[in-house]
């Protein structure tokens, strides 16, 4: 069970003591944040210790090619200290990495639906446009790889260190299939792709074990 999103008005015992009588009740084996701040969740790792508690277990977070930061920067720090993996979502970028946005948005699909006009208006934003410009680059690296640009995202997703688990949403069947497909592109993630894809996206961040370097 997620506890979605740091609640302020509640003190950090009080939520850690509730998901640890949710286990101990036997509705869930185990509990982890979603969208909490690595500060966030080492304080409630902190309070388990201290009153004999549940910790928690793994942060649900965002991470895709164009959303890096939080997932290389500061929850692999979490993972080598207490053992918090990250199981992530979003690993297509709402769809913009498979290339359905790049002419135009179809009628069909998630950005044309009555509420995600957000959605709409990034994908047809400067950003956007220049991000959709990146995945017609990586295009010739999948070719070479034998699979396609979304298996090739999702891949490179759980190369990830501290990833324990990408989160899927699929329209279809055929669709399932083809995102399952990535786990065999993983093993042809060697250090030179990635660098090569480094290079492209040209936007990997700093992390604390480089700066020191």
């Amino acid at each position: 069970v997620f506890a979605n999103r740091m609640d302020v008005n509640s003190p950090m015992e009080e939520i850690v003591r509730a998901m640890t009588y949710v286990i101990n009740q036997g509705m869930a084996m185990y509990w982890g944040t979603s969208r909490w701040s690595a500060m966030e969740i080492m304080e409630a790792y902190s309070v388990a210790r201290q009153f004999n508690l549940v910790p928690p277990v793994c942060e649900q977070a965002e991470y895709h090619m164009f959303q890096r930061d939080k997932v290389e920067s500061q929850l692999p720090e979490l993972y080598h200290k207490i053992g918090v993996g990250a199981v992530t979502w979003s690993p297509l970028a709402c769809g913009l990495i498979t290339g359905k946005y790049e002419e135009r948005v179809p009628e069909n699909c998630r950005a044309a639906i009555k509420g995600y006009q957000w959605l709409k208006e990034k994908l047809q934003s400067d950003d956007g446009r220049k991000q959709q410009a990146k995945i017609k680059e990586l295009q010739p690296i999948a070719e070479r790889l034998g699979c396609t640009v979304a298996q090739l995202a999702i891949a490179w997703c759980l190369r990830s260190e501290g990833v324990s688990s990408v989160l899927l949403g699929v329209s279809s069947t055929e669709q399932l299939i083809e995102n399952l497909g990535a786990i065999h592109v993983l093993a042809q993630l060697t250090p030179p792709v990635i660098q090569e894809i480094d290079a492209l996206l040209g936007n990997k961040p700093n992390t604390k074990k480089e700066s020191r370097a």
